[in-house]
């Protein structure tokens, strides 16, 4: 068997017996990320500021911790997102940067726009979903902030987490909802 020459000290690693995120499946990715940041800014990648927040990662025990390999993923969207921005700015231009922006955040608006409670696909009554209510109230803040710029950060939308219920919200729905939310904030920046 051969053993990854490694030494992961990236992040600190949970206890033995708690479970965190695969080391490898970590490392790798990292190291696919700082790959893709380093190369021709011109150039393509697979990485992107959207493929970093969508990534999932195995769990084991005495993996990295959690939080910490969280917080990592966190700036590297953002430098991402920075990077993909300046490059569309110098492909074609802020005007149509922002146009797209403001399509998918009208779009967020139109999916909010309908009636409590109807927001969003409900699961059946045996299945678990997002608790509407929860769901409901943090749309009306999220109306808020794009329909009367009251203030909202980013975390806030990556942090939010929400009561489940029998019948509640489709959480896959809810969450792309989310990603889209976070991918306009980050592309006004």
């Amino acid at each position: 068997m051969v053993q990854d020459s490694r030494v992961s000290t990236t992040f600190p690693h949970t206890r033995k017996s708690r479970a965190g995120y695969n080391v490898d499946q970590v490392e790798d990715f990292l190291e696919e990320a700082r790959r893709a940041y380093s190369a021709d800014r011109s150039a393509p990648t697979i990485i992107t500021a959207e493929s970093i927040r969508r990534v999932a990662f195995d769990m084991e025990k005495g993996g990295y911790s959690v939080v910490h390999v969280d917080a990592a993923l966190e700036r590297l969207e953002d430098a991402f997102a920075v990077r993909e921005r300046d490059r569309a700015f110098a492909e074609q231009g802020d005007q149509a940067w922002y146009g797209r922006a403001r399509a998918t955040a009208q779009q967020v608006l139109d999916r909010l726009d309908r009636p409590r409670g109807h927001r969003f696909r409900r699961n059946n009554s045996l299945t678990l979903g997002y608790n509407p209510k929860d769901v409901d109230a943090f749309a009306d803040h999220l109306t808020s902030y794009f329909q009367d710029g009251k203030p909202m950060s980013v975390d806030e939308v990556r942090t939010i987490a929400f009561r489940t219920r029998r019948g509640g919200y489709n959480e896959a729905q809810v969450d792309l909802l989310l990603d889209s939310v976070i991918g306009v904030m980050l592309a006004v920046r």
